[in-house]
């Protein structure tokens, strides 16, 4: 046992590298050494990935872009002699905190509505009507569970039942900023407090088109890169 041991120690001062299909090994217990691979610089916008793409600050300009998500893109190179990609950029959106389907208190989803959603019609209205609503109860009518009407300021001193909008379609930010927020349908709901509440209602079909518009970004933005094949996208 002692003589193997000796043997096997000696044997690690010995060993020797060689190259085979383009790979590297060493003697022994034959094992591949990977290429390296960089770490990858992270950014938080379309912008700067399209910028580093350009630039060709490590001497590379042949990419795979593959958009992961609508808060994920990666630029990555082509595959090595190990049959792996180095992902050079990724880029993650930062996006705000929205909790879909809590109850909010009418200040605070005044808030939410005014900070972390695009301007449209619907966000218009639910303004309106979260705005002057009175502090009494909400009141239900209809027997489908889907209406409600509310006790609102309508002028200067009067106040009278308000039916609240439903679904509503809302752009909240969710993707990149540099691309078009998605418009989706949501159910708003109120309970006494008041409290107000926004539950998704598209099944998640936003996502589809937010990752659309992140590929139409690229496209356009990346053009001349994309025309000589220098560029490919994945979406």
């Amino acid at each position: 046992m002692i003589k193997e041991a000796i043997q096997y120690i000696v044997g690690l001062g010995n060993r020797e590298t060689f190259h085979e299909n383009g790979q590297t090994f060493v003697t022994g217990d034959v094992t591949l050494l990977k290429e390296p691979r960089p770490t990858e610089i992270e950014v938080s916008t379309l912008s700067a990935l399209v910028h580093y793409a350009k630039s060709k600050f490590d001497g590379h300009d042949n990419f795979l872009i593959h958009v992961v998500s609508p808060t994920q893109v990666r630029l990555m190179s082509p595959t090595n002699n190990d049959e792996n990609r180095s992902i050079w950029v990724e880029a993650n959106a930062l996006l705000p905190t929205i909790n879909y389907g809590r109850y909010y208190d009418a200040e605070r989803f005044n808030i939410l509505l005014q900070s972390c959603f695009e301007l449209n019609d619907d966000k218009n209205i639910l303004l309106k009507v979260v705005g002057n609503i009175k502090e009494e109860d909400v009141k239900n009518y209809g027997d489908d569970g889907v209406s409600q009407s509310v006790t609102a300021k309508t002028g200067v001193a009067q106040v009278a039942d308000v039916a609240v909008p439903n679904p509503v379609l809302l752009a909240p930010y969710r993707t990149f900023v540099d691309v078009d927020q998605p418009e989706s349908s949501f159910v708003f709901r109120m309970q006494n407090g008041p409290e107000c509440a926004l539950f998704e209602a598209d099944g998640g079909a936003w996502r589809l088109e937010a990752m659309d518009n992140i590929r139409d970004y690229l496209a356009l933005n990346l053009a001349d890169e994309i025309k000589v094949g220098k560029i490919h996208i994945l979406s």
